[in-house]
């Protein structure tokens, strides 16, 4: 049987009557429930619950979709960790870990790619001999010789980590960061803040209430964030709207995350490679779920390289908002498996968001306009 709900001659139906008073709330602005957020992820009608989150979405945003023109760095991959989610750390002396000296690291950031990039992304792993300083000359570096670029460095957990092997505390840590030239943070590492997840996932790393803590302090220090959460796994419904509305308490006490990424795991090459990957009806009902939740959160990031550029485009349609960037060599979940391009050009991402009937817009990582000419950038602040 069909139910109904009205506003602005926009109808919504759905054949799911758990659905109704979750539509209700949205179509009147008001703030979704732990048991709300259940009945998202529960219900059998994904059409519906994509219609009320892009009916958020263009309330929001329009046709608008953002990108951007970035890079990754990931200046080793040797890690003290040993996640089972994860398929790129290695251990010291691993035949197939590296750790790139400074002039390589900056080198890559320079090669392989002919646009003006607007971000370097750096994230790595867990690095036992490294000290604090190689991490600060690497960002200084970049800030020399590329003074126009925004970077964007270091995880919750690596910072964590950082600050206990230099002996600092998060904070002076974080002075320090911004001090050598770090101007936001990505929102990694977060993975899924449950406890009894994490301990088999990740007990290596912090936990999740040190994630939520680092972020806040970093917040309160003028840093802006992403956030991340780590889907299909061992996780349960449950565990999924604990970790957003988590998320959605620190972003009403500080405003400082930009982005929300709901990033689906890849078991390949992992030590849960027996679990099955995700399908793309649980990637594009995260992204809306995420969208509805996290009514305090600009943006809800489709990143292409997790969930294809097919799926991508789909999720345009389902509350996503942003897709992303250009990447260029990606590494982190293609040794995981990924099969998506470890990079995607500034044609090819417009081409993408275009063929979703959506509007793409380049931004630089603050969500500020850039407007290209032949040969440079301006960014409209």
């Amino acid at each position: 049987m069909q139910t109904e709900t009205t506003v602005e001659r926009h109808p919504f139906r759905t054949h799911d009557p758990a659905l109704k008073p979750v539509a209700a709330k949205v179509m009147a602005g008001e703030r979704l429930s732990f048991d709300d957020g259940l009945a998202l992820y529960r219900s059998s009608d994904v059409l519906a619950v994509g219609w009320l989150a892009n009916r958020v979405r263009e309330r929001m945003h329009g046709d608008v979709t953002y990108f951007n023109v970035n890079r990754h760095i990931n200046p080793t991959n040797v890690c003290v960790a040993s996640c089972r989610l994860c398929a790129f750390g290695r251990k010291k002396g691993d035949s197939a870990g590296y750790t790139m000296a400074l002039e390589e690291a900056w080198e890559t950031a320079a090669s392989g790619y002919s646009e003006a990039v607007t971000e370097f992304h750096i994230v790595g792993g867990l690095h036992p001999d490294l000290p604090f300083e190689y991490f600060m000359d690497l960002v200084r570096g970049l800030k020399e010789r590329f003074p126009k670029v925004h970077i964007k460095a270091f995880t919750m957990v690596e910072v964590a980590y950082l600050a206990r092997r230099a002996k600092l505390t998060i904070e002076e840590t974080l002075r320090r960061m911004r001090e050598a030239g770090v101007d936001s943070m990505p929102g990694g590492g977060a993975e899924i803040f449950a406890p009894q997840v994490r301990s088999v996932i990740c007990d290596h790393k912090i936990d999740g209430q040190e994630w939520l803590d680092t972020a806040r302090l970093a917040h309160k220090m003028g840093f802006r964030s992403n956030a991340t959460m780590l889907y299909g796994h061992i996780e349960s419904d449950a565990d999924r709207v604990d970790h957003i509305l988590r998320l959605r308490e620190v972003q009403d006490e500080t405003g400082g995350f930009q982005t929300f990424i709901p990033l689906a795991f890849h078991p390949e090459n992992t030590a849960l490679d027996h679990l099955p990957v995700t399908t793309g009806l649980t990637d594009i009902r995260q992204i809306a779920a995420s969208r509805l939740l996290l009514d305090n959160f600009a943006h809800i990031k489709a990143y292409w390289q997790m969930m294809t550029p097919k799926i991508a485009q789909i999720a345009l349609r389902f509350g996503a908002d942003d897709l992303d960037g250009t990447v260029i060599e990606e590494k982190i979940y293609h040794d995981a498996g990924a099969k998506t391009p470890q990079g995607m050009t500034r044609k090819e991402l417009c081409r993408l968001i275009t063929e979703a009937g959506r509007v793409p817009v380049e931004r630089d990582t603050l969500y500020h306009a850039v407007t290209r000419t032949e040969d440079s950038f301006l960014i409209a602040v």
